[in-house]
């Protein structure tokens, strides 16, 4: 499986310090998770619903992440939540979802729904599952269209 990431270059390990930080809509503060998403296109998007875009950086890149077939996933299907998942960033079941598979230890990946495009999906790596150490990452230099970035 291919997973995509947009990032400021500092900020591009796959390490889920930011979401340890900050926390976000499948993970509590505390808990390390690396958000990625299926498509680039998807990431994009993914990325300029959570940026000011009068303050989005010049020094993105694009990862590409590849995961390596035999690696360990589940998947929250669109069914599984509950109404008013994809309003605001941290609904306590989705938080709950995300911790919990943290918790166990089970998969490197969770796959789940967007909540900008919920048929489509983004991908929850785990970093210090041990299936990490096999994923491989080439990262390139990114930018988005200016139009994009205008009001």
């Amino acid at each position: 499986m291919r997973l995509y990431r947009i990032a400021s270059a500092p900020y591009a390990r796959l390490d889920g310090e930011g979401a340890r930080l900050y926390g976000g809509r499948w993970n509590s503060r505390g808990v390390a998770v690396v958000y990625a998403s299926t498509t680039l296109s998807l990431a994009a998007l993914e990325y300029l619903v959570h940026t000011d875009i009068d303050n989005v950086p010049g020094d993105l890149v694009a990862l590409t992440i590849d995961v390596p077939d035999e690696a360990p996933v589940e998947e929250v299907a669109l069914e599984e939540l509950p109404d008013g998942w994809r309003t605001g960033v941290d609904h306590p079941a989705c938080i709950a979802r995300g911790d919990d598979w943290i918790r166990r230890g089970s998969a490197l990946l969770l796959r789940v729904p967007s909540a900008v495009i919920p048929i489509e999906f983004n991908g929850l790596l785990n970093p210090v599952h041990p299936a990490a150490a096999a994923l491989t990452v080439v990262s390139e230099p990114f930018a988005f269209d200016p139009r994009l970035l205008s009001r």
